[in-house]
């Protein structure tokens, strides 16, 4: 689970593999998805901005 300052919350057997919580953003966390193997997530913000965490890829900032 992750909250809008971009902290991540951890249940049962789910890994924590870092988070946002603390650090100032543009814009809040708008939504998060896992990498294909579980080992990794993206955090999404409403500005358009994307955190990679684990083994989830970073590819860049959006364009525009």
């Amino acid at each position: 689970m992750v909250a809008s300052d971009g902290g991540v919350f951890t249940f049962g057997d789910a890994a924590f593999f870092g988070s946002m919580g603390g650090q100032k953003l543009n814009a809040p966390i708008v939504g998060m998805a896992p990498t294909p193997d579980g080992n990794g997530y993206w955090l999404a913000a409403g500005d358009g901005g994307v955190f990679s965490f684990g083994d989830a890829g970073f590819r860049g900032p959006p364009g525009g």
